[in-house]
């Protein structure tokens, strides 16, 4: 977790919580020139180990937390937020990958529609919300109205500060309701975020990551950063804290999360049954076809 000071760095940079910030610490009741391209991440981890090694075994107790979700028909919302190029998709990525989608789904809305922008704020959020047995990450969440539609000047300073307003309201209805809510802020310095702008820009497989609006947006850095400690010191309660993640190191920032979420989803004790699987009574068959369609 991050729980730096940043020492050094210039005070109105616009990435340090102010003096009147909530702790964030993850407790389950209570962070002109074109820049060179980034050079491939490493395939270790920063303790030294190998970061597939070490993520394997979180995906097998992820799987192990579901499993303990499913039975217990738990309701688990994960909300992944932060910068641009700060490592959202990755993550969810390495949660999700070996989880059935049945039952752990990516919940990623675009753009509102005419329709969406008439309706309550938090409206279109609800249909994805997760039913008993599920888990929904939240690739970006309601959140954007406290940042990208603030600072994009999207939104109005009043619809800011009734969204400040209600969010904990919104958010402690859910919990009161028996959902599962844990919010993860991830980190990122403006070396690293330009350093992966760079990198999208030059990948063509990966340049549909970079839009305008994100290219607007690097001149605002510091404003990002106010707005963030804005959002934070309204909607980080003791019915749903926020736990911030260091993510300049992509790997390692992963394998905090991860770690840091198993330590709070819902465990029953219990391991996967061991499934019989006797031979075929025959010789395997191939597949035939009759009519004119054959295989390509």
């Amino acid at each position: 977790m991050d729980k730096r000071k940043d020492k050094g760095r210039d005070k109105d940079d616009g990435d340090r919580p102010g003096p009147d910030a909530p702790a964030h610490d993850g407790r389950p009741a209570a962070e002109g020139k074109r820049p060179a391209r980034r050079k491939r991440a490493a395939t270790r981890s920063g303790d030294g180990g190998k970061y597939e090694d070490k993520l394997k075994p979180l995906q097998v107790e992820l799987e192990f937390a579901m499993e303990a979700i499913k039975r217990g028909g738990e309701r688990v919302i994960v909300l992944f937020e932060g910068r641009d190029t700060a490592g959202k998709g990755g993550v969810i990525h390495a949660v999700s990958e070996r989880l059935n989608p049945r039952h752990c789904r990516v919940a990623a809305l675009g753009v509102p529609s005419d329709r969406e922008q008439a309706q309550w704020y938090f409206q279109r959020y609800v249909p994805h919300l997760p039913a008993a047995g599920e888990m929904v990450l939240f690739d970006r969440s309601w959140y954007n109205r406290a940042g990208v539609e603030a600072v994009m000047n999207f939104c109005t300073p009043a619809q800011v500060k009734a969204f400040l307003k209600q969010a904990p309201i919104f958010e402690k209805l859910l919990v009161d309701d028996g959902v599962r809510l844990f919010k993860y802020w991830l980190t990122v310095d403006q070396d690293k975020q330009e350093e992966r702008f760079a990198e999208r820009l030059d990948d063509p497989l990966k340049r549909w990551k970079l839009s305008p609006v994100d290219i607007e947006a690097r001149q605002h850095y510091a404003d990002y950063g106010r707005a963030r400690d804005r959002m934070l010191r309204a909607t980080h309660t003791r019915h749903a804290p926020w736990t911030l993640v260091n993510f300049n190191d992509q790997h390692e920032g992963r394998l905090k999360l991860i770690r840091d979420l198993l330590s709070r989803l819902p465990s029953d004790g219990k391991v996967q049954a061991p499934i019989e699987f006797p031979p075929l009574l025959g010789e395997p068959l191939k597949e035939k076809f009759r009519g004119p369609l054959r295989p390509i």
